[in-house]
């Protein structure tokens, strides 16, 4: 499946992340040059520099072709363009977009090219869940084309793993780190990446289960 993502704030690099674990074809577009350059080792996702809003720049970056567009930028009213855009100029077939301001609901349907609107308090895998159209939460939490399974973590006061640097710390076989979260950013991390009370990990594992995975944090 070929996915655009408009915004590359924590949640969109977050969703970019796990649908580019899982094979799909992943293009972040995101403003903010900054941004930009700090996810610019960010695996298996093609990074676009420009306004998402700009029906010019998302046909550079391939909307034509996209089984499925996502705003995911921190304003409704950029999300409610980039998803008009995407279905009226582009015809995405499914268009998914975050509702920052729960007083906008209203406005994300089909009148503005929405297929899916989701809250954005909405859970990560709950989010994909809907934007994709995966009716069963086991399969995509597993991500079956890919054969991995995703999983969140926090770090607590109380949690064994903060003050230690990722790589002090052995993860059941097949697990890597794909992203730390501190302060609302995530990061890709190196394995000299301390970890913090307050930080969210988002694993990949082809192999553990949620519970080893947590019990290696916890």
């Amino acid at each position: 499946m070929k996915v655009l993502i408009g915004g590359a704030g924590r949640l969109g690099t977050q969703i970019a992340q796990v649908l580019s674990a899982a094979d799909n074809d992943v293009i972040l577009v995101e403003q903010d040059d900054g941004r930009v350059a700090e996810l610019a080792t960010l695996p298996r996702v093609r990074l676009v520099a420009g306004d998402a809003c700009d029906p010019a720049l998302l046909e550079h970056a391939g909307a034509l072709t996209c089984d499925l567009v996502i705003s995911a930028t921190g304003r409704d009213e950029d999300n409610l363009v980039i998803s008009l855009i995407a279905k009226r100029q582009f015809g995405v077939g499914r268009v998914a977009a975050r509702i920052n301001d729960a007083e906008n609901a209203w406005l994300f349907d089909q009148r503005w090219g929405v297929d899916v609107a989701v809250p954005s308090a909405t859970p990560l895998i709950s989010l994909i869940e809907e934007a994709t159209g995966a009716t069963d939460t086991v399969a995509l939490l597993r991500l079956s084309k890919a054969g991995v399974e995703v999983i969140e973590t926090a770090i607590t006061e109380q949690s064994r793993a903060a003050g230690r640097a990722l790589g002090e710390i052995p993860l059941p076989a097949g697990t890597v780190v794909a992203t730390v979260v501190r302060d609302g950013r995530p990061t890709v991390p190196g394995p000299e990446v301390r970890l913090l009370p307050g930080d969210e990990l988002l694993l990949v594992s082809h192999e553990a289960t949620e519970q080893e995975i947590h019990a290696a944090f916890q």
